[in-house]
């Protein structure tokens, strides 16, 4: 069964929309389905697991609530879910949060604090702040209650399709999203659908780490998909590649900038790098060689693309990552 939050309390997240696309299909030569996270309250699918695990936190805490202390891109989920809940928050970023995100998680009455230049950096100074002032903490991706969460991802999918589909894409960081995803697979019985993990060179911790067969973590993150930016991945992330049939791409940060731009006259939304990834497969014809190499079926019936979100991205944004990378 998908994560239901204790006491009966409402879900945080919504029952996002399944759309065909058709500008999608016809690049990847299939029917492709947007499951479309970017428009969750938070504007990404972090509000699942993130919201779950704090209501449960709330539900299994005695009164007086400590800070809830939260690192990296999950913050806004985090302050979401601590505004709705009553609690206080702290959410340490890296210094490349931009300001719009920063602006955001003061307006939901978070306090903001700045640590490090990478998301693995802000994470050590928020483990500092839970072993000194005792407060709880709320981790991004690594964590079973946060996978449980964003399991609820396909439930609805199956409720939403009328087949199963031959392939669910989606976009790899710290690695939670795929083990919510795997952990829903099994509930639903489509363990067999493979599972594409798109990242950027330079935030490709996943791929290295299944090449090697361990965790490996990268030097430091030098793509410019920061929300993909986890140096090491969760250790639950190879333990679903045993599991299920989990094909790992990486694309190049121009591809993603280029897929964020043509997704936006596509389909006229605006998502962030990180997302721009997983929808770079689609737009560059990874799909079509995967099937020329046989590790997927041809042909396929239709494909789920988990369009993640865009929370952090404004168009302003989006041109300066264009003039940064030559591609004006």
């Amino acid at each position: 069964m998908a994560a239901q939050p204790s006491r009966g309390q409402k879900p945080f997240h919504i029952i996002s929309p399944v759309l065909e696309s058709l500008p999608l299909s016809k690049a990847a030569g299939t029917k492709v389905y947007m499951k479309l996270e970017n428009v969750q309250p938070t504007g990404s699918f972090k509000i699942r697991g993130i919201g779950h695990l704090c209501q449960e936190h709330r539900a299994r805490q005695a009164l007086p609530d400590p800070p809830l202390s939260a690192g990296g891109n999950a913050g806004l989920a985090a302050a979401y879910a601590a505004k709705k809940l009553g609690l206080p928050v702290t959410v340490v970023v890296p210094s490349t949060t931009g300001p719009a995100t920063v602006r955001k998680l003061e307006e939901l009455g978070a306090e903001v604090e700045v640590s490090g230049q990478v998301w693995d950096e802000a994470n050590m100074r928020a483990l500092e702040l839970v072993r000194t002032e005792g407060w709880v903490s709320i981790h991004p991706f690594d964590h079973p209650l946060v996978w449980e969460g964003h399991s609820s991802l396909v439930q609805e999918l199956k409720d939403s399709l009328e087949t199963k589909p031959d392939a669910i894409l989606l976009a790899v960081g710290g690695g939670g999203l795929l083990a919510g995803v795997v952990a829903g697979l099994h509930q639903v019985g489509w363990q067999d659908v493979p599972i594409i993990a798109a990242e950027t060179r330079g935030a490709h911790s996943f791929h290295v780490a299944l090449a090697a067969g361990r965790l490996v973590s990268l030097p430091d993150i030098t793509s410019v998909a920061k929300c993909l930016g986890a140096k090491t991945v969760a250790a639950r992330a190879l333990e679903c590649a045993q599991e299920c049939q989990v094909i790992s791409q990486v694309v190049e940060d121009t591809e993603a900038v280029r897929a964020v731009e043509q997704f936006l006259d596509d389909e006229r939304m605006l998502v962030q790098p990180a997302c721009g990834a997983v929808l770079a497969v689609l737009y560059t014809g990874r799909l079509q060689r995967l099937q020329c190499e046989g590790q997927l079926r041809t042909p396929l019936g239709s494909v789920v693309v988990v369009v993640c979100g865009g929370s952090s991205i404004q168009l302003a944004q989006l041109r300066a990552l264009k003039s940064q990378l030559g591609l004006e």
